[in-house]
């Protein structure tokens, strides 16, 4: 089976204890490929190079920079059909979907990093006649990307891009459940030509790799997403050495429905933001509130759509819902939908593992699931599920379904349906959480900012936010 290596100082290597472990295909259960199981060895020979290479990395133009960017783009839309192929292998996800959202958003990434790039330059402030005040942003030095196995490409790159773009070197380490991809991006990087030791991957575990990587001295700043108990871990080793952390975690996304909404709008989104991607995207709304006065016509109809999503092989064009990740992530939501009887749900549809076909009989499929009759404050509405399960509760009152919408620990999205555009005013305001979309879903502005509140998030990415986190602010008052 073929390897997975790591990539250091611009070389394919093996880990240095050779070590490998299964990657595994989650639409047959069976593995395809081995994945680098790399320990502190491995940390220090990348921190090391990246750190080497910075001292000329950092002295290269705007001009260059943006040019190795917008290759980088050009050259991962060259081969968007392998890189998205290999996506769907990997993660279990819809070939459509890989396609058509996660290796163009990749590409989008480099592209808006390119342009952004030449719009984020200094300020001078003019104090009087004699004395000026110039703020400018140098490069930080290693920094240490940690993304996660959702949306491994996607994800990747978005921290990738402006750490490239201000004059950082980077020590990336993808998810150990989702590889293939980093790899792939790997084999770009060096076709591109960026320069030896300024871009290195490491694969392994978060105790073998992501932890030395968040502790080691010469790293100035890590980037992670992933889920709220792996960022409180990174924020406390980072804090006792004052690197810079920006940390997207997890959501329990409330997903508001009121009765003037433009119902079959509401409907179809309600869907896609509910089953996407299994129901594996960190902004998907798992808790959907409806008004008193629409709920049973709207869970009727929502039950129906969901029934009709096909699950099955990835790599058809017609499977709407593919596998999920791994097994792991596979009996933990399994897990999950038992809780929910214990805690007196009703299970309207969905609710047990899937079989599509004889190929795929060792697979992890389940079905869109939708579950009513839970009070808002058991642990299943409390909790992040990550995976294609929704609950639903009906309210009669704004007030009782704001509280509901803050009750959870989370604070990343939500959505709000309405055509009473005072009421989205107010209520948007009033909602804790750091993305707030009304009547759409996932639509993205990508110079807007991106993160959570709460166990949700610390810090935000997208546009200058990005660029600002990964350089160092600096001001010169100079008196002539």
């Amino acid at each position: 089976m073929q390897k997975i290596q790591n990539f250091i100082d611009g070389k394919f290597c093996d880990p240095v204890k050779n070590q490998y472990v299964d990657n595994i295909n989650p639409a047959l259960g069976t593995p395809y490929s081995l994945v680098g199981f790399s320990t502190k060895e491995d940390v220090e020979l990348a921190v090391k190079s990246a750190k080497k290479s910075f001292i000329d990395w950092k002295k290269t133009s705007i001009k260059e920079r943006v040019h190795y960017l917008k290759l980088i783009s050009n050259l991962i839309n060259k081969n968007l059909d392998e890189f998205a192929k290999a996506e769907t292998i990997d993660n279990g996800k819809p070939l459509k979907l890989s396609t058509n959202v996660d290796i163009p958003r990749a590409v989008e990434n480099f592209e808006f990093y390119s342009q952004c790039l030449s719009q984020f330059g200094e300020k001078a402030y003019q104090s009087d006649a004699s004395t000026f005040n110039t703020t400018y942003h140098s490069p930080l030095g290693v920094v240490g990307l940690i993304s996660p196995w959702n949306l491994p490409l996607y994800l990747l790159t978005w921290k990738v891009a402006p750490a490239l773009a201000m004059g950082n070197t980077i020590v990336a380490k993808p998810s150990e459940v989702t590889p293939m991809t980093a790899y792939l991006l790997c084999e770009i990087i060096k076709e591109a030509g960026i320069p030896d030791g300024v871009f290195n991957m490491i694969h392994g575990h978060g105790a073998e790799v992501g932890q030395p990587l968040c502790s080691h001295p010469d790293v100035a700043a890590i980037s992670f997403t992933g889920s709220t108990v792996t960022g409180k871990s990174i924020a406390q080793t980072c804090a006792t050495s004052f690197k810079k952390v920006s940390l997207e975690m997890g959501g329990k996304n409330p997903n508001i429905i009121f009765a003037d909404c433009d119902y079959e709008k509401a409907l179809k989104t309600t869907v896609h933001s509910s089953f996407a991607n299994q129901g594996q995207i960190c902004l998907c709304g798992s808790r959907v509130f409806i008004e008193e006065e629409i709920y049973e016509k709207f869970r009727d109809d929502l039950v129906k759509m969901a029934q009709a999503l096909k699950v099955g092989d990835p790599m058809a064009s017609d499977t709407k819902c593919g596998a999920l990740v791994s097994l792991r992530q596979f009996e933990k939501v399994l897990t999950y939908i038992e809780l929910a009887k214990q805690e007196g749900g009703k299970i309207l549809c969905g609710g047990e593992a899937i079989i599509p076909d004889d190929n795929h009989k060792k697979g992890f499929f389940i079905g869109p699931t939708i579950i009513e009759n839970l009070d808002p404050y058991c642990r299943v509405n409390q909790e992040e599920i990550f995976g294609p399960v929704i609950t639903l509760t009906p309210f009669k009152k704004e007030e009782e379904v704001l509280e509901w919408a803050n009750s959870t620990e989370y604070g990343l999205s939500a959505t709000i349906w309405t055509n009473d555009l005072k009421r989205a005013n107010s209520f948007s305001r009033e909602i804790q959480s750091g993305l707030i979309w009304v009547n759409t879903w996932l639509n993205r502005d990508l110079r807007t900012p991106f993160g959570g509140v709460k166990s949700s998030g610390l810090g935000r990415e997208g546009g200058e936010y990005a660029l600002n986190f990964f350089s160092e602010t600096k001001n010169i008052c100079m008196q002539y």
